[in-house]
């Protein structure tokens, strides 16, 4: 049996796939100790004993990793470097988050100087030594260690992506019992703040990781447990922890590796996905494969390590309204979270919501939602509405639409982000939905994006969960080799790409996964000579980069020029198949009119038909105004949108004006 579980902000979701049959759950998350939560659905999924029994595969996007980076609960973490160099993580690149701001608040050192130590060696830009690591350094080092007693140390040497033997010879003397993370390991490449901050990370969260998945792993066992990467491919939970930094998106990751799955049933390579879950909105794009970047943040610090190209605001179901000192009504980014959570939920919460403005709307159904096993509060949600209504004179209704409307455009702001900002037009793809409050809003953000076309998939709710067993088990590996591409041999390329290979595939077999049933995708970082900035390429031949680098900085940047093209970083992807899943297809048969119910909605100039998602059948069509209803999510389809179900049950909208 394989269960997928993805942990949010403010539901943890489950999709259990047992044979054919697939099942889906949903409970409120524990922010404070997430495993309690899965603990929880797997016991009311009625899975203890197949756990006991090692019949239990589980795939798991945590948010350990991102909540304690977020707020700044690492563990007490030693930083050492060269000599000279302690300062590189507090000077940073001296970016200002607001330009004009001349007075911007301090933000705290990421490592107090005190846990800075400094080490006597150097090694020169082409990897000479300019001053060797002596033992009487090592001593001292190994004696202001036991001196400082932290639970981690993060090793960070100048130019040790093209010599790691000094920094071997000080993770050497660190104690067993402490978390050692190097940037030889971590992230072998040039820049040495941004390595310097992957590896730091990386040690800063790794006890953290470890002793969540080691508790999580025992409660499990003897199953397996494997998490979700930033990559979108999955890693042994036993090696996740000296891994840390690669977990921090590994929940919307899983949606992007479902997206992509469905995606390729339904045959449409190209789309731009929209997760909209209790806390946040995530999204990214979708065209034929995705999208990586190694210039993501979490928070304020930069994450240089292989991630999804997604882009995050703080809009979600659970988003706070309010009125500012200026009068204005705002949204975001603010969250009521799972505790006490939006109003409407009955849990203590005050405070409007997006959530509380969809149900006052009508278009949250109390009787419907998460499948009648939650009662809506609609009386606690119009109360927590009026609060705002009130002192802008006007009624629930038009504060509510207010809210929807501000709520739309900061999600229609950050779908520009990823798709007109990154060189493409919107309308060449179809917008993907799916979280458990996506559906009510989707139809809003393609008009604003002239999208023509959605899809929203069978179970979209769960999405992210089901993309826990679909996604590859992977490695992203890279070293920094930089040389001008007209003077490369393609043997030296080939010389780093078997080293990276080498390192691959040792840790894939540490899986228990046999070297023919993984494959391999090269790609180059390249940028034209004098630039700082770089894009990746896919490596099959020399002259074929220099093409495609070319052609990308045109669809990028607008323009090309006639320098010559440096070779930064080589890149190795190595990806293993995850588990064959094969989604199952609705009986055909006499398509029947949906039976539906009607109401008014505040909004629509025509009644709006309710159906039930569930007793929808392959090859139905319908119009809006509807309102789709079912366990996980609301779906709601404007004026002016068709709507058809396909063999697998997911819904395809089309603009019919």
């Amino acid at each position: 049996m394989l269960l997928g579980v993805d942990t949010g902000g403010t539901f943890t979701d489950f999709v259990l796939i047992d044979g054919q049959d697939i099942r889906i759950h949903k409970v409120l998350s524990t922010p404070s100790a997430p495993e309690r939560a899965i603990l929880q659905g797997i016991a009311e999924l009625g899975l203890k004993a197949a756990a006991r029994r090692g019949e239990l595969v589980v795939v798991h996007g945590s948010t350990v990793a991102t909540n304690a980076a977020l707020e700044g609960k690492g563990v007490r973490t030693v930083y050492i470097t060269n000599r000279g160099f302690k300062d590189t993580l507090t000077i940073g690149r001296q970016n200002r988050r607001e330009l004009y701001q001349l007075q911007p608040p301090l933000i705290a050192a990421p490592v107090p100087e005190a846990l800075c130590l400094e080490v006597n060696c150097r090694l020169a830009a082409d990897g000479s030594t300019v001053q060797a690591l002596d033992a009487a350094e090592l001593e001292q080092l190994k004696a202001r260690l036991i001196k400082l007693k932290p639970q981690a140390v993060a090793i960070n040497l100048l130019f040790s992506f093209i010599d790691d033997q000094q920094e071997k010879a000080i993770e050497a003397i660190v104690a067993d019992d402490i978390f050692c993370s190097r940037s030889s390991f971590v992230l072998p490449e040039y820049k040495e703040y941004e390595r310097g901050m992957a590896t730091w990370l990386n040690a800063w969260l790794g006890p953290l990781v470890e002793d969540y998945l080691d508790t999580l792993r025992q409660h499990l066992a003897p199953s397996p447990v494997a998490v979700m990467q930033s990559s979108g491919g999955t890693i042994d939970a036993a090696q996740a922890a000296r891994r840390a930094v690669t977990l921090l998106l590994s929940g919307p990751a899983g949606g992007l590796a479902a997206a992509k799955f469905i995606g390729e049933q339904t045959r449409l390579q190209r789309l731009i996905t929209f997760d909209m879950g209790g806390t946040s909105s995530d999204v990214a794009l979708i065209d034929g494969k995705i999208q990586l970047t190694s210039e993501g943040h979490i928070g304020h610090y930069p994450v240089a390590v292989p991630m999804v190209d997604m882009h995050t605001i703080g809009a979600g179901g659970g988003s706070i309204a309010y009125i500012d000192d200026g009068g204005m009504l705002r949204v975001g980014p603010e969250s009521a979270g799972a505790d006490p959570g939006p109003a409407c939920y009955g849990r203590g919460g005050r405070r409007a919501t997006v959530s509380d403005a969809n149900a006052v709307l009508g278009r949250l159904r109390p009787d419907a939602f998460l499948g009648g096993k939650m009662t809506l509060d609609l009386a606690a949600a119009e109360t927590a509405i009026a609060t705002i209504a009130t002192p802008l004179a006007l009624s629930i209704q038009e504060t509510a639409l207010g809210i929807l409307a501000i709520a739309n455009e900061h999600m229609t702001r950050a779908l520009r982000v990823i798709s007109v900002q990154r060189g493409y037009d919107p309308a060449d793809f179809t917008l993907c939905c799916f979280g458990g409050a996506g559906g009510l809003h989707v139809c809003s953000l393609a008009e604003n994006l002239g999208i023509k076309s959605i899809l929203i998939p069978f179970n979209g709710g769960v999405l992210s969960a089901l993309g826990m067993l679909v996604a590859p088990r992977e490695r992203q590996l890279s070293l920094t080799y930089q040389k001008r591409l007209e003077d490369l041999d393609a043997l030296e390329i080939e010389a780093v790409l078997k080293q990276l290979r080498s390192d691959g595939l040792q840790q894939l077999a540490g899986e228990g996964i046999e070297a023919t049933a993984i494959t391999t995708q090269a790609s180059l970082d390249l940028r034209y000579q004098g630039q700082t900035f770089t894009l990746n390429i896919p490596y099959h031949h020399l002259a074929q980069c220099n093409d495609d680098f070319h052609h990308a900085h045109q669809q990028r940047y607008g323009h090309r020029m006639a320098l010559s093209i440096e070779l930064v970083t080589v890149r190795l992807a190595l990806r293993a198949p995850g588990k064959t899943i094969e989604l199952p297809r609705q009986a055909g048969g006499k398509l029947l009119a949906p039976s539906a119910a009607t109401m008014m909605l505040e909004g629509f100039s025509r009644p709006t038909a309710i159906y039930d998602r569930e007793q929808l059948q392959a090859g139905q069509r319908f119009e809006g105004p509807a309102l789709i209803t079912e366990p996980i999510a609301t779906t709601l389809i404007d004026e002016n949108w068709q709507a058809s179900v396909d063999n697998f049950g997911n819904l395809l909208l089309s603009k019919s004006i």
